[in-house]
């Protein structure tokens, strides 16, 4: 039911890349798998998981969020990114990237800097860019002052 992908090497060794040196290391993702299984709480996910079952109440996950397409979630989520296969109704919250593939289905509202909807994907909710100002304001910066002279025409 719970698997974590990771090949089997030694302890604290990097695994080995086609020319001989150490790879990056890989970040482990907690697998979920259960067609029929329903879960229901507040999770703290350090790292990524896929959700391939029925998954409801919170979520908090510090690496990515992978909805298979069995999977539904009817959660509220913070996460990092988001790629949504299967079924997903609620907010969130997503500090990176969200994908929405052809066979997504997406109810709630999502606050992101990127979205990202594939042809066939749906999506019913608002979204909100992430660190957006209120009634639409953006910040002003400052020029320094010898640019903006120069772009004045005065030195």
């Amino acid at each position: 039911m719970f698997s974590n992908q990771k090949g089997a090497q030694k302890p604290g060794s990097l695994p080995a890349s086609e020319n001989g040196q150490p790879a990056a290391p890989t970040i482990p993702l907690l697998s979920v798998v259960g067609e029929r299984a329903r879960m229901e709480g507040k999770f703290d996910i350090a790292d990524s998981i896929q959700v391939e079952c029925e998954v409801g109440g919170e979520m908090n996950v510090g690496g990515k969020l992978v909805i298979g397409e069995k999977g539904v979630v009817n959660a509220n989520v913070q996460t990092v990114d988001a790629i949504i296969m299967g079924h997903y109704q609620g907010n969130m919250i997503a500090t990176g990237n969200v994908e929405i593939t052809d066979s997504g289905r997406v109810t709630g509202n999502i606050t992101t800097d990127s979205l990202v909807i594939s042809k066939g994907g749906f999506f019913n909710g608002n979204v909100s860019k992430m660190n957006e100002q209120p009634n639409g304001h953006r910040p002003i910066y400052l020029m320094d002052d010898t640019r903006a002279a120069q772009l004045s025409g005065q030195r």
